[in-house]
């Protein structure tokens, strides 16, 4: 639903919300959680320009479990109040820079789960292993996931250590192909009562909004163990998200048609209407001696097989209980380009095309001291471009005490 909100003609009288190269004018306003030194206990911003407008008046709760759990029209009324209150011609109101902030994740999450959905993503990584079968039967009929591990999701900025663990018969010790996944992530809420299901058509009422999430992955450890069972260690080390929330409100402009489906899905997964979205998703690199980060790959979220709706349409089919601030991620978003190509599996193909530094060095995998740094937008003629922030991360070294 587009309304007055997404106007490209609105304006803030916050200036820095109204350069163009602004991730966060007023037509976003995606909400978080911060505290600053002078303020220490968490509460609830809005991101505007280079700024946070604490929510305060609207929202007292220290997390966003609670405006994850509000219906659409609840949210969709809250995003006006706030538009109104940065819009040219408003009284002023206490800001805090986002400079002299500390992000926090943007709510409790109970439950993650990682999907698989880009085709792409999986006909490559397929035909590396099973070159004569690339895309196994059941990929085009149903979501395929795998339930993560919430305890170790983390907000962009941490550093992330290097994971030990079996690489191989008789073989331990820290991961030699670590790798980052470029993801879209989407915060869950209100939910379904156990033993319920979510039809596909309510299926987007049950979402509050996405972020950029990375979900480090360490090869030669998920080689060894993800048969028969899938990714176990290899993945629940660590997943970083991006702190901002970026409410479906905001993106409605960007709205697409999703990918064709050359096989029928069942009716429980069957949708209407434009239920893909707009979003560029950008990976950079850098390593310790490097100043600027370099542009790895280039990915579209539209691309993925499956929609957000047919994840949670799917994912509550068999009665599973979504509560609010439970967190799903797509799988890595990868396209048809090499440039695309959403991970270091798939853009240096298992190692054998390593990446070209400009200071002379490869990258098969990370090495210790780099940094991984996503970002995301959506732009489209006739609106005004909105960002997602990013989500950061750097290599540390593994603890040698963990397996010396």
């Amino acid at each position: 639903m587009i309304e007055e909100t997404h106007d490209p003609t609105l304006k803030s009288w916050v200036e820095s919300a109204n350069r163009e190269d602004c991730d966060f004018p007023i037509q976003n306003l995606p909400l978080g959680v911060f505290r600053t030194t002078q303020s220490p206990e968490p509460r609830l911003g809005a991101a505007i320009g280079d700024f946070i407008l604490p929510l305060s008046q609207w929202l007292t709760w220290d997390n966003l479990n609670g405006y994850m759990s509000l219906m659409p029209s609840d949210r969709r009324r809250l995003r006006c109040d706030i538009s109104k209150a940065l819009e040219s011609g408003s009284g002023k109101r206490e800001l805090v820079a986002q400079s002299e902030c500390e992000m926090l994740l943007p709510a409790s999450i109970g439950d993650y789960t990682d999907f698989y959905a880009s085709i792409h993503h999986a006909q490559n990584v397929g035909s590396m292993f099973r070159p004569d079968n690339p895309l196994l039967p059941n990929y085009r009929h149903v979501p395929i996931a795998y339930h993560g591990r919430s305890s170790s999701i983390v907000v962009s900025g941490t550093a992330v250590r290097r994971p030990v663990g079996q690489l191989g018969e008789g073989q331990f010790g820290p991961t030699k192909n670590l790798d980052y996944e470029l993801e879209l992530g989407a915060f869950l809420g209100p939910g379904n009562a156990i033993g319920e299901s979510i039809p596909i058509d309510e299926a987007e009422q049950h979402i509050a909004g996405v972020c950029l999430v990375n979900d480090w992955s360490a090869r030669d450890i998920q080689r060894w163990e993800y048969q028969p069972l899938g990714p176990f260690l290899a993945k629940n080390f660590a997943t970083s998200i991006s702190p901002w929330l970026i409410t479906m409100e905001a993106l409605e402009p960007f709205r697409a048609s999703p990918a064709e489906h050359h096989v029928p899905v069942l009716p429980y997964l069957q949708a209407t209407g434009s239920g893909a979205f707009e979003i560029t998703l950008e990976v950079r690199l850098r390593s310790e001696g490097m100043i600027e980060p370099m542009l790895i790959s280039r990915s579209h979220f539209k691309d993925l097989y499956w929609t957000l709706a047919q994840m949670i349409a799917h994912h509550s089919s068999n009665g599973c209980p979504l509560r609010p601030g439970d967190l799903i991620a797509s799988g890595t978003v990868s396209g048809p380009e090499k440039e695309n190509r959403g991970c270091l599996l798939e853009r240096t193909w298992r190692g054998s095309e390593p990446i070209q530094l400009p200071t002379g060095e490869q990258r098969s995998f990370l090495e210790d001291g780099d940094e991984v740094i996503f970002t995301g937008y959506c732009a489209r003629e006739g609106f005004v471009r909105i960002g997602l922030g990013n989500c950061r991360g750097t290599i540390l070294p593994a603890r040698r005490n963990h397996y010396s």
